[in-house]
């Protein structure tokens, strides 16, 4: 499979963008275990034209992420355009890619993101001026429709690919879904078997295992698969996926000595890029998911996500350890 001039091999895993998740150090986490493409925070048009610096921090990234996307969005077409020449000039992605999903409320509810769902004509026309004024190859990342009343996808995928979108993502949820439910998949086979459709399509939702990940190419054909929120605590499943694609066996899960070290390592380099005590504040979401199935664990992870002092936070860890595992 291949974006611009970037060969990804056959049957890739992205690491999905993802929101106050998709920082350096959980992106050095899933490139360490395998992950094909990396991807930023999605950062907001105006604030990139505005230079802000914490908007600038999301998009910049280091020469062994790459291959790397930086994740765009806004609702006014010459500004995604200014900021993307932005991206492009001084950040220097691999890929550009134009979040035309998120749900959350003060996204959406103000027309960007998944807004653009009920907009479709000024999706295309932000997508076109975006394709038109760089020359980075330009992506999308998209949802089914707003509702289950209105799912435009086949449509939709047909019109990007039109003007120029080098490969699409498509979230088998509605924006009305936000993320409960099950993604639903049959569109996004129908978007990838249209036979009016060449680019890529690659397909997001609800792959939490190599056999979801498995059938999601068997099934349904797509070119590539987008891992989100089941690399929350466990980066370790593009390396479980990518060994069962492979082989067709079944990596078992880290022990528990082996996912506190590799924790424990991505709390230091959270603490190395956000400093002390942000670095180790940012771990507690990664806290909450992780150590799955401990016995009699309630307490102790209450504890764990209420540190902020880095040592307190590695003796409890080494605890852990010593203690279930």
């Amino acid at each position: 499979m291949k974006i611009g001039d970037i060969d990804f091999g056959e049957r890739p895993v992205f690491a999905a963008p993802m929101e106050d998740v998709s920082e350096p150090s959980f992106r050095y986490m899933c490139k360490k275990h395998g992950a094909d493409l990396l991807y930023s925070e999605f950062a907001a048009c105006d604030a990139i034209i505005r230079s802000i610096n914490q908007t600038l921090k999301k998009i910049r990234s280091f020469e062994y992420e790459r291959p790397f996307a930086v994740q765009i969005f806004g609702k006014n077409a010459e500004a995604m355009a200014e900021a993307a020449k932005i991206v492009e000039s001084e950040y220097k992605p691999d890929i550009i890619d134009i979040n035309f999903g998120c749900p959350v409320k003060k996204i959406a509810g103000k027309g960007a993101g998944a807004g653009l769902l009920q907009n479709i004509p000024l999706m295309i026309e932000i997508a076109e001026s975006v394709v038109k004024a760089v020359s980075t190859p330009v992506t999308a990342k998209t949802r089914l429709g707003w509702d289950s009343n209105n799912m435009p996808i086949v449509s939709v995928a047909e019109q990007l690919q039109d003007i120029g979108i080098q490969a699409l993502t498509i979230h088998g949820r509605t924006r009305a879904q936000m993320y409960t439910g099950e993604a639903d998949w049959t569109l996004i086979g129908e978007v990838k078997n249209n036979p009016r459709m060449t680019i890529p399509i690659i397909g997001n939702g609800d792959i939490d295992s190599p056999q979801k990940a498995k059938e999601a190419f068997d099934k349904y054909g797509v070119d590539a698969i987008m891992v989100g929120r089941a690399s929350i605590g466990a980066p370790w499943i593009f390396k479980q996926i990518k060994h069962y694609l492979t082989t067709g066996e079944i990596l078992p899960e880290p022990c528990l000595k082996e996912q506190v070290a590799e924790i424990k390592e991505y709390m230091m380099k959270s603490v190395e890029f956000m400093g002390l005590p942000g670095g180790v504040i940012h771990m507690r979401r990664q806290f909450a998911k992780t150590f799955k199935g401990l016995e009699n664990f309630r307490e102790t992870r209450i504890k764990l996500l209420n540190l902020s002092d880095l040592n307190e936070t590695i003796a409890l860890l080494d605890e852990i350890a010593e203690k279930w595992g």
